[in-house]
């Protein structure tokens, strides 16, 4: 199903190369892991909110994060922090690896430039939030962390952080895997 959500997105030309986006060679080859067309993601929210480093991620997730952070995270934080987020710390993109690192897993989405994992949030008026100290934080924080978190689950089928587990205590991870007999089910925890 991936290969061929990819080659729809790609032929539909949702994403498109620009000075926040760029195209990459294809991830893979006879390994399980893979994209046809990753995409490095500089920036987000037109160029709003940079990365750092910048994600490698397949052509239907570049849409999502990109609505994701321009929907949800900006108003959010600057409903409850008062300064716009102008850049954010990526933990993890692409990565061929078994689900949390663990040997004898099934592969995670991240082997597949198919998820992101998000640790920290950069103010305009300097202030870091942190997903490991402010999950449980100040009450701006908490309420800042959990908006987004929740906002998320309308834009990704895995959204994990804090309460997940303790593998995610410091993080959020966003996927579009499919899930459930059909497809169209979702987690959000």
């Amino acid at each position: 199903w991936r290969a061929k959500e990819e080659r729809a997105c790609l032929s539909a030309r949702v994403v498109r190369e620009g000075p926040f986006v760029q195209a990459r060679s294809a991830l893979g080859g006879p390994s399980v892991c893979g994209a046809l067309k990753p995409f490095k993601m500089l920036a987000a929210d037109r160029g709003r909110v940079a990365f750092k480093p910048a994600p490698l991620l397949r052509c239907p997730m570049v849409p999502q994060v990109d609505r994701w952070i321009s929907e949800v995270v900006a108003p959010a934080s600057y409903r409850y922090l008062g300064s716009y987020v102008v850049r954010i710390k990526v933990a993890s993109s692409y990565s061929c690896r078994p689900i949390n690192g663990t040997r004898g897993r099934r592969l995670s989405e991240h082997g597949h430039a198919n998820a992101i994992d998000i640790s920290r949030f950069y103010l305009a008026d300097g202030r870091e939030i942190k997903v490991k100290t402010g999950w449980r934080g100040p009450a701006d924080q908490r309420r800042f962390l959990r908006a987004i978190h929740r906002g998320g689950c309308r834009f990704f089928t895995t959204v994990l952080g804090p309460n997940y587990n303790r593998q995610h205590h410091d993080h959020f991870h966003f996927d579009l895997a499919r899930r459930g007999r059909n497809g169209g089910g979702r987690v959000c925890k």
